[in-house]
């Protein structure tokens, strides 16, 4: 089990009229509904959100000075520079301003700091090169917005600057440069904040360009790439660029990106954001994290399949040296952390450990022991750390605080770097903890799910199916989380060397196949022939030619039969093919009567408990149920005193009639509703 609370939808779904009469399958209504979308006109303006979501880049500070600079350069034939970041965002954004000044007829010469001998951002000597290399105009993509010290040094030797970014601008002072392009400045009313270093670079060739959709046509794929793999949220103009860009990579792919699919084995894949972030950014990340960055660039930019194939390979190949690499420095900080278990911020640091992969070992350790962690590779007396969050902790905030234990820092509230000396490492720890103790995460991390299945026919194809609708899914519009409860878990089979899971889960006569990635068997917490609570996904899995509906799961758990419990307490009775396995029949009210005789006539229990209390091998959730009953018709006492609920026989004379209770003939209700839509159905 990966989350300890479970947030799961209480009552009937609800699945507005006016979305299934707009054509929304009883699924993907109830998900927009969850969403606060409950109107045609809602759902189609969020569903097939076009052009008209697009905002003027106008809107942004600097953005009129910043484009009519472009301008003048392209007049004039002048040498541009273009500076970027080594990861995906960065290089996706130098490429597109590289590709397209080019395409203007300029030389444009594109630069990406090497991550381990430069690091983050501008530095001097890299200005210094660019300079002497004719350029006279500088762009930053993705990078810029803190490099106050160098703008400076930029004017010292001639060169223009122009600053686009999209990062947090800080406390600091903004740079001295011809134009400052970032949402994030204060002030600045352009409304999305929301906006990828690429995003940011894109808007400033649509104010070149005095309109979007021509770069659309040609671009949309690489501010798709940037915006999806920089976690950026998929709401608004973000959500219309992304559609447009893997429509791009799927129907008409540039050489690099068929070729780097075809390479990992995913050419007939249907290009989704899940694609772009977990198949194309790894590995077009590698190159950056193992200082080789200008390769994935090279790749992006390669005009033909026959050029990008081999920059395909070698991308490929050092993804798999970056995912050893990771997996050994994430083996011996878990084993660490796991012998001296963290109680606040995670903070660890070595000479030994690559600085380009720590980012993804902090994640990792990040989720496992639920802290935000913070990784330093030494390097002498100077380190360099990542910094990964958890439980939406700030780490901008935080790092802010302790600024005046560190060199630098930078980036977003969830991920961020920084820049230490070692004598300063121990003051940095207990700032930091210090600072975690007076700011706490707002809560532990609860799996919040969508929506709760209470008929078998939404796993359809067609409702599966129908979620599809909802891409990109992301940041800001994640894939929805669908629950369902009390299923039996009839088989567990291990894959993929045993990494991930195949089981079978069946509930009121239907079966569904599920797939568990990332779960070994020991970690799933439950076994064959256990009552289980799954979280999943529905989709459409694909195999020699048979389409079948497959739940990919989230999280899964021993069925929570105390919250079951409570809830029948609270007097909300089972709906749809729960009522159907729950409602008691003569046979179980005598095996609820027999247990209690045994006991005595009296037994008690807690409610956190109650999946080992009634009758062998009996629902708990059932036998409360004839409980329920047997109290309303005078045949027993039932008090709830907090968490423990006590039952006692009363001696009362003549016959009971039980189907007579209210609970029993709501429950007959619910199970004569239930069969009379399957009736209606088939």
């Amino acid at each position: 089990m990966k989350y300890g609370k479970w947030i799961i939808p209480r009552g009937p779904q609800e699945a507005p009229r006016a979305l299934l009469e707009a054509g929304c399958t009883p699924l993907l209504a109830a998900v927009l509904a969850r969403r606060g979308i409950v109107s045609a006109e809602e759902a189609g303006a969020f569903l097939d959100a076009g052009p008209e979501s697009l905002q003027p880049p106008e809107l942004m500070l600097d953005m009129d000075r910043a484009a009519a600079r472009v301008r003048e350069a392209i007049e004039r034939r002048e040498t541009v520079a273009v500076y970027g970041d080594y990861d995906v965002d960065g290089i996706t954004s130098a490429c597109l301003l590289t590709s397209y000044l080019r395409g203007r007829g300029l030389n444009c010469l594109p630069y990406i700091p090497d991550r381990i001998g430069e690091g983050y951002g501008l530095n001097t000597a890299a200005l210094d090169s660019i300079a002497s290399r004719g350029a006279t105009l500088l762009i930053t993509v993705d990078c810029g917005i803190t490099a106050a010290a160098e703008a400076e040094h930029a004017k010292g030797i001639g060169l223009d600057l122009i600053v686009t970014d999209h990062h947090e601008c800080g406390a600091g002072k903004l740079p001295d440069a011809l134009a400052v392009v970032d949402p994030k400045r204060a002030g600045c009313p352009y409304p999305n904040k929301g906006l990828a270093g690429v995003g940011v670079a894109f808007k400033l060739l649509c104010a070149v360009e005095g309109g979007a959709e021509a770069l659309l046509a040609e671009y949309a794929d690489l501010v798709a790439a940037g915006t999806v793999a920089d976690v950026m949220p998929l709401t608004g103009e973000n959500r219309y660029i992304v559609r447009r860009g893997l429509e791009q990579m799927e129907l008409r792919p540039r050489p690099g990106v068929a070729a780097l699919m075809e390479e990992c084995g995913g050419g007939a894949k249907r290009m989704s954001a899940t694609t772009v972030g977990f198949t194309l950014a790894p590995r077009i990340n590698a190159a950056g994290r193992l200082g080789n960055a200008a390769l994935a660039a090279r790749l992006l930019l390669a005009p033909t399949l026959e050029a990008a194939a081999p920059l395909a390979r070698e991308l490929c190949r050092l993804n798999r040296e970056r995912q050893e690499l990771e997996h050994g420095i994430w083996e011996q900080a878990a084993a660490y952390l796991r012998e001296r278990p963290p109680e606040g911020p995670i903070v660890l640091a070595s000479e030994g450990w690559h600085q380009g992969v720590i980012g993804i070992a902090a994640s990792r350790l990040a989720e496992e022991f639920r802290r935000p962690c913070v990784m330093i590779c030494f390097d002498g007396g100077m380190g360099k750390g990542s910094c990964r969050s958890y439980g939406g902790f700030n780490l901008f905030d935080a790092l802010s605080a302790c600024s005046g234990c560190l060199e630098g820092f930078g980036g977003h509230a969830l991920a961020a770097g920084l820049t230490i000396r070692r004598e300063r490492l121990d003051d940095f720890r207990r700032e930091l903890a210090e600072y975690y103790r007076r700011c706490p995460p707002p809560a532990e991390p609860a799996l919040e799910c969508d929506v709760r299945i209470d008929d078998p026919d939404w796993l359809s194809m067609d409702c599966a199916a129908s979620l599809e609708r909802l891409e990109p899914c992301g940041a800001g519009n994640p894939r929805p989380v669908v629950c369902m409860t009390g299923a039996l878990l009839t088989r567990v089979t291990p894959i993929g060397g045993g990494s991930h899971l195949k089981l079978r889960l069946a509930k009121g006569g239907a079966e569904f196949d599920c797939v568990f990635f990332g779960c070994r068997a020991e970690q799933l917490g439950a076994e064959e022939g256990e009552l289980v609570d799954a979280a999943f996904y529905p989709q459409i899995n694909e195999f020699r030619g048979r389409r079948s509906v497959q739940l990919l799961i989230s999280d899964l758990r021993r069925a929570d039969m105390a919250g079951g419990c409570e809830l029948l307490l609270d007097g909300e009775l089972p709906l749809g093919w729960d009522s159907l396995e729950l409602c008691p029949e003569r046979c179980d009210f005598v095996r609820v009567w027999r247990w209690l005789e045994r006991a005595g006539g009296e037994a008690a229990g807690e409610l956190r408990r109650l999946a080992g209390w009634g009758p062998a091998a009996m629902r708990p959730d059932k036998a409360l149920l004839c409980l329920i009953a047997m109290a309303q018709s005078g045949l027993v006492g039932l008090e709830r005193d907090g968490g423990a609920l006590r039952v006692r026989a009363l001696h009362r004379g003549g016959k009971a009639d039980l189907d007579a209770s209210g609970v029993m003939v709501e429950l007959r209700r619910r199970c004569e509703e239930y069969r009379e839509r399957r009736r209606k159905h088939d």
